[in-house]
């Protein structure tokens, strides 16, 4: 197990040796004086001089980099261009929205997708799994953004249960918090959970064809126990695996969820940031959210170990 746990954190340090090439290049190798882009078409050579100094653009690249490096493993997430103040101070609060936003979508994603996924492995071919299995066709082709306008049109502009946009601190109440997150977290589940079902489903329909199966329902298994303490077990790594890939998803996701619903999370900073050519904000968030799904893909691939012990050697 340790030798494992080893090679996984081996592997994890130079995915995100060369996510931090990548992302400091992104800049550096662009078209164009990135001093210049920052600065504007009236800029005066002065002023782009003086952004040049202020980005460290004049230093050799390798000296660059290490100072870039440097000052990220210290905390320092450079400046906002635009808006002044330190990167971290920004994201920090845009933070709350973001990981309320994300959680809720995981967690309904996660429950209703796997749910789905058993019961349409559990009646195959009955329509309950034709049903589910055209649910989950429908809601991982439509856009996140189309459903998020479909919900809106609806539920907030026509029937007038919900706020159209904006987010509400939980400080404020769980209640306010929760009734400005429901159109968002639907809107943003859907995908994920039609993504989570139909994984779910073909690894459940795999383990229950196996000969085990067969044997612990000659035995009087009730279909609970079959479903949940044989199937379910014996399937998880797939379904596992999904889960961890929707976070992939879901940082992309969250971005159009956030803009729609006029959420001010790290979505919506990311987008101004792209408008202004906000770059220490863009190479900060890049190389956090990398750094988070790196780090989801560890605990995932550990997780694995508790499920089949068979993946340690």
């Amino acid at each position: 197990m340790a030798a494992y746990v080893f090679r996984r954190l081996v592997s994890t340090i130079a995915v995100m040796a060369m996510v931090g090439i990548f992302v400091f290049l992104l800049l550096r190798l662009a078209p164009g004086d990135p001093a210049a882009m920052i600065a504007g078409r009236s800029a005066t050579e002065e002023m782009i001089a003086g952004i040049r100094e202020k980005l460290g653009l004049n230093d050799p690249m390798p000296v660059q980099f290490i100072h870039w490096v440097r000052d990220m493993l210290s905390g320092d997430f450079g400046t906002s261009i635009f808006a002044g103040r330190p990167v971290l101070e920004l994201m920090s609060q845009r933070l709350e929205p973001t990981v309320s936003l994300s959680s809720l979508t995981m967690l309904v994603s996660v429950m209703i997708g796997v749910s789905f996924g058993i019961l349409a492995a559990w009646r195959a071919g009955g329509p309950i799994d034709r049903l589910l299995t055209a649910f989950s066709a429908l809601g991982f082709s439509v856009p996140v953004f189309v459903v998020g306008y479909f919900l809106v049109y609806f539920f907030a502009m026509r029937a007038q249960l919900l706020p159209v946009q904006g987010y509400k601190p939980i400080s404020q109440g769980l209640g306010p918090w929760f009734e400005h997150l429901i159109l968002p977290t639907v809107a943003l589940s859907v995908a994920y959970i039609a993504f989570i079902a139909r994984i779910t489903r073909a690894s459940m329909l795999e383990v229950l064809s196996e000969d085990y199966m067969r044997t612990a329902a000659a035995k009087g298994a009730s279909s609970f126990a079959m479903l949940f303490h044989h199937a379910l077990k014996n399937a998880g790594v797939p379904i596992l695996t999904v889960v961890g890939i929707s976070f992939a998803y879901l940082i992309g996701g969250v971005v159009l969820t956030e803009t729609v619903f006029n959420i001010p999370g790290i979505g919506r900073l990311v987008v101004d940031a792209i408008n202004n050519r906000d770059y220490p904000i863009i190479q900060s968030v890049l190389i956090l959210t990398s750094g988070l799904y790196v780090f989801i893909n560890l605990t995932v691939d550990l997780a694995y170990t508790l499920i089949d012990p068979r993946i340690r050697y």
